[in-house]
C-alpha cells in the first residue's frame, strides 16, 4: 500500500497527483497499460470509486486514454498544456456555482447537437443510461455516478469526443456537491420528482431529434441545479462547506 495516500486530503486528488508524478517522471511510460481498477484499489488501499475519480481526472488532462476492450493507457508524449483547475480554489458554494455556470452553456449545446445527430443506437444508449439513473439510489456515490453517466451518454451522441472529455473534466469538481444535493433531494420527494422529470425531458427531446427542445431542457436543468444548490437548507450547506474546505 502506498504510504503517500495515508493523509487527510481527498484520496482521489492525492492518487491523481501520485499517478501524474509517475507519468511525468517516466516511471509510467507512454503507451503503458495501467493495472485494472481492482488492482489499483488493492495496491493503494482505496475504493474503486477513488480509482475511477483519479483516472477520470487524468483522462481529462490528456494524460491517460481508454481503449475499448483493452484498458486504460498512458497517453503518448504531448507538448500541449493540459487544462486544469486547481481543486484548492473550489472551496466555497460560489466556486461550485461557477462550475455549474460553465456546464450550463456546454450542456445546452451538447443536448442540441446530440438531437441533431441522434440515431437508433444512440437513442437506446441514452434510454439505458436514463433507466440506470432512475433505478439508482437517490443518495450516495452510486447515484452520482449514474447521474454523470447519463449526461455523458448524451455527450457521446454528438460524435464529438471533445464534449465528453470536457464534461468528464468538469464533473470531477462537482462530485462532492452532487452527492450532498442528491441526499438533500432524496429527503424531499418533490425535489426528486422534479430532477427525474428534468432528466427525462432532456432525454425525450434528444431522442425525438428536437434540437431546440433539447437545448431548452438542458439549460433549464442546469439553471435549476444551481438554484437547488443556492437554496439548500442550512444543514446541507454546512455539510457541503465542510467537504469543500477540507484539505486538498
Amino acid at each position: 500500500m502506498d504510504s503517500l495516500l495515508q493523509t487527510t486530503e481527498r484520496l482521489s486528488d492525492k492518487l491523481a497527483a501520485l499517478l501524474q508524478q509517475r507519468i511525468e517522471s517516466g516511471e509510467l511510460a507512454p503507451e503503458a497499460r495501467l493495472p485494472t481498477e481492482q488492482q489499483l484499489a488493492d495496491l493503494h488501499g482505496v475504493s474503486r470509486t477513488v480509482i475511477r475519480e483519479a483516472v477520470s481526472r487524468l483522462k481529462s488532462m490528456g494524460m491517460l486514454t481508454s481503449r475499448q476492450g483493452a484498458g486504460v493507457f498512458v497517453s503518448p508524449r504531448s507538448q500541449a498544456r493540459a487544462l486544469a483547475f486547481d481543486p484548492a480554489v473550489l472551496t466555497s458554494m460560489d466556486s461550485v456555482l461557477q462550475v455549474v455556470e460553465v456546464r450550463r452553456g456546454l450542456e445546452a449545446d451538447v443536448a442540441a447537437l446530440a438531437a441533431e445527430r441522434i440515431n437508433a443506437a444512440k437513442a437506446q444508449a441514452i434510454q439505458d443510461a436514463l433507466a440506470a439513473l432512475e433505478a439508482s439510489p437517490p443518495n450516495g456515490a452510486q447515484g452520482v455516478e449514474a447521474d454523470l453517466a447519463f449526461h455523458r451518454s448524451i455527450a457521446r451522441a454528438t460524435d464529438n469526443p471533445h464534449y465528453e472529455r470536457l464534461l468528464g473534466f468538469l464533473e470531477q469538481y462537482q462530485r462532492d456537491a452532487m452527492q450532498v444535493t442528491r441526499t438533500n433531494e432524496a429527503m424531499d420527494h418533490g425535489y426528486m420528482v422534479q430532477v427525474q422529470r428534468e432528466h427525462r425531458q432532456i432525454a425525450e427531446a434528444v431522442i425525438r431529434g428536437d434540437a431546440a427542445g433539447a437545448r431548452r431542457a438542458a439549460m433549464r436543468h442546469m439553471v435549476n441545479a444551481a438554484a437547488r444548490i443556492e437554496n439548500a437548507t442550512p444543514p446541507v450547506r454546512r455539510t457541503l462547506d465542510a467537504l469543500l474546505t477540507r484539505p486538498k
